[in-house]
């Protein structure tokens, strides 16, 4: 059995989605004759903890911590924010609007730290597993980002150890919805896509995870970039009782929602069916579980709909199947921001195995609808479609009351952590080969 060095930041008992898809690549790695040695940071700033997940972790896997330094504290205490409190990614902000000193520190952040927050793990980390793997060889390397202070460890390791390399963009790097937001120097913002290039240029595959995303880094790259998608693992969903009567028509939200997932038109649609019919009023839960940018929560209460939300801060992934599968509707909004068309929520595949309808607001041309439209899991309505939004949310709970809300969600099965890791293990032969 060959080996493989993963190098990832997000590892248990890290929480939320960045963790996911490595997690899930490692238990399933061994049925393809590839052995994981995991790389990963010790007592980080995770915004989320699950310790749930560590069950997911095969017996006996090698795993490697080391220390980093991060500027969160200084952050925390620049700011005024409490020690205990979490830093989310991504631009969410819970409480309030950014003030002058989060945009001062986020100019910082984008202008300074190079990639990212984790960057001063960069050299001790080349370093370290430069003289590990002397005495502990490996066939390959994945990196997994962001944060892609993860590929840039690997180039090093790369360059010190001759060894082949695989670069795993979970999310874009210069193309991220919130780059624009980072307030760059042409400077930096030379920097980034300098070191993105070379990451691009020196990997012996790329990999990301959508159609859209795949063409934007081979634009930059002017190399072909493989596409593996995320997915869901069948143990999630295999003892979970879906039969129980529903009671209140829900719409489920599953995962974090910053303000630029945040549709307005959808909560507009929601108020004109409680004031056009009362019985749908009763009927309706807005169930939303993980953190919310603070305008999701004044989106839903100038609305009037805060006597329908349910709102829960955080359950352990080995629980979201059974709200999943207890949902009428799952609900996937999507960034509206320039490289929408490429977004493929985490969250998706899984709502596909707990084979419930899904409602997704977005760009009706995306990567997230093509996967809906071609599984008949559900309905994609546009950001500016308020009129269908509210037509499709009525067909949903007309159905609901006479108890034919259902979908087939036909061929999900190449969308399953298994098929996944079976395509990682193609491209670690080809490359060891």
């Amino acid at each position: 059995m060959k080996k493989v060095l993963l190098i990832t930041y997000y590892w248990p008992p890290s929480g939320g989605a960045g963790v996911q898809r490595v997690l899930k690549l490692v238990k399933y790695l061994r049925q393809n004759n590839w052995e994981p040695v995991i790389y990963t940071a010790d007592e980080a700033e995770y915004p989320i903890l699950d310790v749930s997940l560590a069950k997911d972790i095969p017996e006996g896997v090698t795993v490697i911590r080391k220390k980093l330094w991060e500027p969160y504290s200084f952050y925390k205490k620049f700011i005024g924010q409490k020690k205990d409190q979490k830093v989310y990614s991504g631009f969410l902000s819970e409480n309030k609007k950014s003030s002058f000193t989060q945009k001062v520190s986020i100019w910082i952040r984008g202008n300074f730290f190079i990639p990212d927050a984790r960057c001063f793990w960069i050299k001790p980390s080349v370093q370290f597993l430069s003289e590990y793997l002397k005495q502990n060889p490996v066939d390959a390397i994945i990196s997994s980002g962001p944060p892609h202070t993860t590929h840039l460890i690997a180039r090093g390791v790369k360059r010190k150890t001759k060894l082949p390399w695989i670069a795993d963009f979970r999310d874009p790097w210069t193309q991220i919805d919130f780059y624009g937001q980072l307030m760059l120097t042409s400077i930096a913002d030379s920097k980034h896509k300098r070191l993105e290039r070379s990451v691009l240029k020196e990997a012996d595959k790329v990999i990301t995870v959508s159609w859209n995303w795949a063409k934007d880094l081979e634009k930059i790259g002017q190399r072909k970039i493989e596409i593996i998608t995320n997915g869901f693992d069948e143990d999630d969903f295999s003892e979970i009782d879906s039969t129980q009567p529903a009671t209140k028509f829900s719409m489920s939200h599953i995962g974090s929602l910053n303000g630029d997932r945040n549709a307005e038109n959808f909560w507009v649609a929601l108020k004109e069916l409680c004031n056009e019919d009362a019985q749908f009023k009763t009927d309706l839960i807005i169930r939303l579980i993980g953190k919310n940018d603070f305008s999701v929560y004044q989106s839903i209460e100038q609305n009037g709909l805060n006597n329908q939300l349910e709102k829960i801060e955080y359950i352990p992934h080995s629980e979201t199947g059974k709200y999943q599968q207890r949902s009428s509707v799952l609900l996937l909004f999507l960034n509206n921001t320039p490289n929408v068309l490429g977004i493929i929520p985490g969250k998706l595949f899984e709502y596909l195995a707990a084979r419930r309808p899904i409602l997704v607001i977005g760009n009706s041309n995306g990567d997230s609808a093509r996967i809906v439209t071609e599984t008949n899991a559900g309905a994609i309505c546009d950001f500016e479609e308020a009129e269908k939004m509210k037509a499709t949310i009525k067909d949903f709970y007309t159905r609901w009351k006479k108890n034919e809300l259902t979908v087939s969600a036909a061929a999900i099965e190449k969308y399953s952590r298994k098929t996944i890791a079976q395509k990682f293990a193609v491209l670690l032969n080809e490359i060891t080969s």
